[in-house]
């Protein structure tokens, strides 16, 4: 195995160097690299497994490599080591899959601690990848092509580059979206077409990230009507059309997903009028179900509102009478309830724990917390702790009685 370190001092260099146990854990090459840059060339060059790097340095620094990293799929593990505790920092390096964090002046335990817990990760992990069928590697393919086109729908950045690989030719694509009604049942439907847009040469499709129901169609230019011919003939779940501008360029791919979008609205608008005689207790449970699956993320009445085409004061009154409160105070109940479990069944830090339940201040999470159970997070995790050990002493005991009986 091979280890990275990159520090622009070469003093925090070498001391992680002396004091790291990397024998111990199978490491026989150490690396070093100054900055971002030169560990970039570094890690394609040698592909350590184990990467230690700095948050500040010049060129790149160390969130920038992690983001590299991130959008690489790399499989090493990768360790923060930074000079403060800043929790924005953090929350990105987490984002982009960070393993860990050290803080300086590092620690001798803390720093072979973590270590060992990184390469027993990534130990694991390389069972898994071994293990796994090559169909696998075909689907992190299509995963980082879904991450290029969120990411341009969002209006962050992208490289048409990669999406144009992925497609048929052509001087200019159409632009379709498909909305799923029944989010569970889409995801064979959506391969299927997957499959065959592109075995025709018709174009492709894309499945967003941050939202399960809809997907992207790019087909080329005088296609649209095949397609949409065979989604009518094989996909018998409901679902919905609704194309964007034509596209001369993958570069405008942000703005045709806008103008679908604002066909969408209008299309939604019209449809609030056809569902006022719906049964409403059905939706209100749609709703809770809803709540119930996506508590982590971020919801708000706005967004139910729009969903499920429903004023959100309607939302609002008819929420609170069939759960006997407020939208904001059942998530809380479902976003405690989780993190309790988290507590007395993990090791997860603190932090990360409350980004995983849509906390972006740690500071405020401890403190709804302690609001809501009558003590902080640390306290609650002693204490089921200490809970745990009482009763594997009184089980103990038990034990001992039962062998004098007998």
């Amino acid at each position: 195995m091979k280890a990275l370190i990159v520090d622009d001092e070469s003093n925090v260099r070498k001391i992680i160097r002396f004091m790291g146990q990397w024998q111990k854990h199978g490491i026989t090459d150490i690396l070093e690299a100054r900055n971002g840059e030169e560990a970039k060339a570094l890690i394609d060059l040698e592909s350590p497994e184990i990467i230690m790097t700095d948050v500040k340095m010049p060129k790149k620094n160390g969130i920038e490599l992690i983001e590299w990293l991130d959008a690489n799929s790399y499989p090493g593990k990768v360790i923060l080591i930074t000079g403060f505790d800043d929790y924005s920092f953090m929350r990105k390096a987490i984002k982009h899959g960070s393993f860990d964090y050290l803080l300086k002046p590092i620690e001798n335990e803390m720093l072979n601690e973590t270590l060992a817990r990184a390469v027993e990760s990534w130990k694991k992990e390389e069972e898994e990848r071994s293990n796994v069928e090559p169909g696998v590697y075909e689907e992190a393919k299509k995963l980082r092509l879904n991450k290029g086109v969120t990411s341009a729908c969002n209006g962050e950045h992208f490289d048409p580059g990669e999406i144009a690989l992925s497609l048929p030719q052509a001087e200019v694509y159409d632009l379709t979206l498909i909305y799923f009604y029944q989010t569970h049942h889409s995801d064979p439907y959506l391969q299927h077409l997957t499959d065959e847009l592109v075995t025709r040469e018709w174009g492709n499709a894309y499945a967003l990230q941050n939202d399960p129901n809809v997907c992207v169609i790019l087909s080329v230019q005088g296609q649209f009507f095949p397609v949409e011919e065979w989604i009518t003939q094989h996909i018998d779940i409901p679902v919905r059309l609704v194309s964007g501008l034509p596209l001369t360029s993958l570069k405008e791919l942000p703005q045709s997903f806008q103008s679908a979008q604002r066909a969408m609205a209008e299309q939604n608008f019209r449809a609030i009028h056809r569902l006022t005689d719906l049964d409403d207790a059905r939706r209100m449970h749609d709703i809770v179900a809803f709540v119930n699956e996506h508590y982590m993320q971020e919801l708000s009445l706005d967004k139910l509102s729009n969903r499920f085409f429903l004023s959100r004061e309607h939302i609002s009154r008819r929420f609170k009478q069939e759960n006997g409160m407020t939208l904001s105070n059942y998530v809380i109940q479902l976003r405690i309830k989780q993190a309790k479990q988290w507590l007395s069944q993990t090791d997860e830090k603190m932090y990360s724990i409350a980004l995983k339940l849509g906390y972006q201040d740690e500071t405020y999470f401890s403190k709804l917390f302690k609001r809501i159970v009558g003590m902080t997070p640390h306290e609650y995790r002693n204490k089921e702790g200490d809970r745990e050990i009482r009763e594997l002493e009184l089980l103990h005991e038990s034990c001992k009685c039962n062998e004098g009986v007998l």
